[in-house]
């Protein structure tokens, strides 16, 4: 039986934070131990200067990111592990695929979209301030997927269009020359938790209400003391949906854990204990895996080594798709 192909790409844009871990980055490692998958991640430091104009950040985020997934279990004995700027091939087939890819599918990309509205509204030129990284973002990640044949690609629900786009681009190059790329689907999974920040919004770096994924024990109960709370004192009974600290604990606990830690609030357990408990709960899940990023930050070339294998994998596999998309599209030898 041929096994399922699957791909995620992670930007390397920053250090990563509780949660990308329980919305991305645990659920996806262990997607990966499935026998019946092959699974693919790569770094997308490319994709990374869309957003980012530090070369230094670009650079640190990479070995941070490479860090948490692998301290974090990532096998890359299992999964092929590599940096997107390693595959050359990836950048070639970008250009092909953008030689048989409409504009105005392009126009429709809601990142574009966006920020042509944003221009509008504020009175200024329709693409002020828009590069052409924004504006072929869908066409760099149609490459990364189309080119390892991916069958899912696990995305939020921001990047469905863009899984789209690249089965409609696989699409229209099949029928204009070759059926060589697999059409992908965009797999959103149901039971991925998107958490909670400090303030009950979703987490996120843009809100400023993360909690980095390992900080030592002191900061991380600094970081969980200011999860927002209401007034009740000690002794008050106490709703589950009255502080993002509960939705916060149910994700790294059991159901007895929960079941428990939902009757104690009931009972009145002050905040300042939940706290205390809930960094002991992120405690017991992260600090081996804390102490194996701290290790592997300070031992970059073991990253390196890491990432230059899964490479290797990932280039010669890539070489014998690209020779078929140039012999197709009548870039080869003269005889």
């Amino acid at each position: 039986m041929n096994k399922k192909r699957v791909l995620t790409g992670v930007t390397t844009t920053g250090t990563p934070h509780l949660g990308n871990y329980v919305g991305a980055i645990r659920p996806a490692i262990r997607a990966s131990r499935d026998e019946n998958t092959e699974s693919f991640l790569f770094l997308a430091d490319y994709h990374g200067l869309i957003k980012c104009r530090d070369p230094q950040l670009i650079h640190e985020s990479t070995r941070a990111v490479a860090a948490t997934w692998l301290a974090c279990g990532l096998d890359p004995e299992r999964t092929t592990f590599y940096r997107q700027s390693d595959i050359s091939e990836i950048m070639e087939l970008n250009w092909i695929l953008t030689c048989v890819t409409a504009k105005g599918l392009m126009n429709r990309a809601h990142a574009y979209k966006a920020a042509v509205q944003a221009n509008e509204e504020a009175g200024n030129d329709a693409d002020a301030a828009v590069d052409m990284g924004l504006f072929c973002y869908p066409m760099l990640m149609s490459a990364d997927i189309l080119m390892f044949r991916a069958n899912d690609v696990p995305v939020g629900r921001d990047q469905i269009q863009h899984v789209e786009m690249a089965r409609d681009i696989a699409a229209r190059f099949n029928h204009l020359y070759q059926d060589l790329f697999t059409l992908p689907q965009a797999k959103i999974d149901e039971e991925v938790e998107t958490l909670v920040g400090l303030d009950g919004r979703k987490m996120s770096k843009s809100y400023g209400n993360t909690i980095p994924l390992f900080e030592d024990e002191k900061k991380l109960q600094k970081a969980v003391n200011k999860i927002v709370t209401n007034l009740k004192a000690p002794g008050e009974p106490k709703d589950t949906d009255e502080s993002p600290l509960f939705e916060i604990y149910k994700a790294f606990a059991t159901p007895a854990d929960t079941a428990a830690f939902t009757q104690a609030l009931a009972d009145g357990l002050a905040w300042g204990e939940a706290k205390k408990m809930l960094a002991a709960k992120l405690n017991e899940e992260l600090a081996d895996k804390r102490e194996r990023y701290h290790a592997l930050m300070a031992d970059p070339a073991q990253i390196e080594a890491i990432l230059q294998a899964g490479a290797e994998k990932a280039r010669a596999e890539a070489r014998l798709l690209l020779a078929k998309v140039r012999d197709a599209v009548g870039i080869r030898s003269l005889k």
